[in-house]
């Protein structure tokens, strides 16, 4: 009797091919953007539109094209980066709305702090590069408030209102590829 072994598929993030933003209203007039240089996505199983999956992402990778600012987002008075070196995300569900249309739950882990989330994802598609690699796409976006997650740090504005909001809006471009 002759012993098959099983192939298991694997999905893999491209990380030249996605990106993962968010936006924070600053001193209540326009937006100031940044992102994450630094992530990684785990797809745990062979139908990436069935499977789990882990996000982890290296909270000093943050980049808003400021210096200072940055810093500061590092330090205890946000992400706390030297503490808590890592923001996680890890799904609890994957649920389609419409054709291409999904929602996204899952537990984010920012400075210890641990909420549901829920975000909106497009499905892309999936299609095979020039290489003949097979490849799938995904566009997610979500809001969050980040005092929920310990990121209370604020100023005052001397004509009323604070110089930073507590929503938070996420956005991500994500590109696998796919691995037997």
């Amino acid at each position: 009797m002759e012993t098959v072994a099983k192939t298991t598929t694997k999905w893999v993030l491209d990380p030249t091919h996605s990106e993962l933003t968010f936006k924070v209203r600053h001193m209540m007039i326009t937006n100031v953007k940044g992102e994450f240089k630094n992530f990684s996505v785990v797809v745990d199983g062979d139908d990436i539109l069935k499977s789990s999956l882990n996000v982890s992402i290296d909270g000093s990778s943050i980049n808003t094209n400021n210096n200072d600012r940055d810093n500061h987002l590092k330090s205890a008075d946000f992400f706390d980066v030297e503490n808590h070196k890592e923001l996680l995300f890890k799904s609890t569900s994957f649920k389609q709305k419409d054709d291409d249309e999904y929602e996204l739950k899952g537990i984010l882990t920012i400075k210890g702090n641990s909420k549901e989330v829920a975000l909106e994802v497009e499905f892309g598609g999936i299609n095979k590069d020039p290489w003949g690699n097979e490849k799938a796409g995904f566009s997610v976006e979500g809001k969050i408030n980040r005092k929920d997650w310990g990121l209370n740090w604020n100023a005052a504005l001397e004509t009323g209102g604070v110089l930073v909001s507590e929503e938070v809006k996420i956005s991500g471009e994500m590109q696998f590829v796919k691995q037997v």
